[in-house]
């Protein structure tokens, strides 16, 4: 295979601020805790009153982050996303291509760089999330690489690619090529407003198409109208595995009639950014080495605490990471 895992996602540059000043959420009519779709000209109304020199910018969303954790882990991972050929572009192409060595990026001149601003409390590393997508859905099934999709061990993807653009015209044709080429699929349901706006397609991955389904509670609970281990029953009988993450209480897997249960690893929380994108990371990088379930598990837990205790969605000190991975392995 020529990767562990493939990432198709929304390219988007994470303009990150941590504040005390709970106030701006609240001056703008934002729902603290959730991701807003918005204007490039509401972004910028918000990311404006934000002091230039608190905000950390670096590449981002979902799908990249949980690639990334694959690659500094020391998998082998690539990402298929769309920006545009400005400096925001230029700049994520260049720090992508640092952490996964090369990348199967596109860039177009007729659209814009995505961009997603993260406001996280410092009271309680809470993050509400402006997202921007630019150009960023615009790209279309002729641009997807799908010699490369066929060849890897996994495809993973998320499910804010089916809210909008060509991209969940291009996520159709890469499940498509993935289940015939025998690249197994994993699928990130990503948001409570992803299911509000598209279950179908949401429920048609996960039923047709997937074989591992990260949730949260949240995400659990509005898939299916039920509490956590009585939605991870429901999943579990439309999928191979399903996982709902519980945040402080850890998280739970399961596949056929086991329930594995795995404890969160206590950290002291800076910014919550990116903690379910590293934790699809951690687990697919085991599932590519054929580990066990609670295995993946409870890397998945360690990444994702250690991308807690940092701001930005993507862990820099590389030694915890492999430290955390030789816990795993001992």
């Amino acid at each position: 295979m020529t990767y562990d895992v493939f990432g198709l996602g929304n390219a988007l540059v994470d303009a990150l601020v941590v504040t005390d000043d709970q106030d701006l959420v609240l001056r703008h009519g934002l729902q603290r805790g959730t991701m807003h779709l918005v204007s490039d000209a509401r972004w910028r109304a918000v990311y404006d009153e934000v002091p230039g020199e608190e905000v950390e910018l670096h590449p981002g969303g979902s799908g990249a982050n949980s690639v990334s954790m694959v690659a500094l882990l020391g998998g082998k991972s690539t990402f298929c996303g769309l920006v545009g050929n400005d400096s925001l572009g230029e700049a994520y192409s260049d720090r992508l291509a640092e952490v996964l060595g090369s990348h199967h990026l596109r860039r177009r001149e007729d659209i814009a760089t995505g961009k997603c601003l993260s406001i996280v409390s410092r009271e309680d590393a809470e993050r509400t999330m402006l997202t921007d997508l630019g150009g960023a859905m615009e790209l279309g099934p002729t641009e997807l690489p799908v010699d490369a999709v066929e060849t890897s061990s996994w495809l993973h993807l998320t499910g804010y690619l089916f809210t909008g653009g060509q991209m969940g015209e291009a996520a159709m044709l890469a499940l498509e090529r993935a289940l015939k080429a025998g690249t197994r699929i994993s699928f990130d349901v990503a948001d409570p407003f992803v299911i509000d706006q598209c279950r179908g397609d949401v429920e048609k991955v996960i039923r047709d198409y997937a074989d591992v389904v990260f949730m949260n509670e949240e995400e659990a609970r509005m898939l299916t109208g039920s509490g956590p281990e009585q939605a991870l029953d429901t999943v579990a009988e439309w999928t191979d595995t399903a996982v709902v993450k519980l945040g402080k209480q850890g998280s739970i897997i399961k596949r056929g009639a086991s329930l594995i249960p795995i404890a969160a690893v206590s950290v002291a929380a800076v910014d919550t950014t990116g903690a379910g994108d590293a934790y699809a990371g951690g687990f697919l990088y085991g599932l590519a080495r054929g580990w066990e379930l609670e295995a993946c598990g409870h890397l998945a837990s360690a990444v994702a605490g250690l991308t807690v205790s940092q701001v930005g969605g993507v862990v820099r000190d590389q030694a915890s990471l492999l430290a955390a991975l030789e816990r795993i392995t001992a």
